[in-house]
């Protein structure tokens, strides 16, 4: 059974990975280190981690596998789950997969190279109505190559 493990902090797009879910019977774990409201439904786990650096993201790391869905924006942790056999995917609705993380990984370094010497002070666009249907269409799609 697929399962979708939510990295749950700042995440914008529970909600739809609920519903998305639900109609292809995949189980939900949403991790956080904090308390967050979930719906009742026994297909849906929340899951409070202890707080600390990376205390949620290696909780998902060390479960995630192949068949497996992780929404997460962390790069890193994209990257732990790809090397575990999942599909991870960003809430924009981009694949993080064996093709595209190490580009991943070293635009993500790049730009904190950039962020610390001065010369990007900027942070990521704001989320938007577009990236929130891209998300939704690539989630249903992993989910249906997921129960193949």
């Amino acid at each position: 059974m697929t399962i979708v493990y939510v990295d749950a902090d700042a995440c914008p797009v529970k909600e739809e990975v609920y519903k998305v879910a639900a109609r292809h019977g995949a189980t939900v774990k949403v991790v956080a280190n904090s308390f967050l409201a979930v719906p009742r439904d026994p297909a849906i786990e929340r899951v409070i981690v202890p707080g600390g650096l990376d205390v949620a993201d290696d909780w998902i790391a060390e479960r995630a596998g192949p068949g497996d869905v992780v929404v997460t924006a962390d790069v890193p942790l994209a990257d732990r789950c790809v090397k575990a056999g999942a599909v991870a995917l960003s809430p924009t609705g981009k694949v993080f997969d064996e093709a595209s993380i190490g580009m991943a990984r070293a635009v993500r370094d790049l730009m904190s190279d950039l962020r610390e010497a001065g010369a990007v002070t900027g942070g990521p666009k704001p989320f938007s109505a577009r990236d929130r249907s891209a998300f939704l269409q690539t989630l249903d799609r992993e989910l249906r190559r997921a129960g193949r």
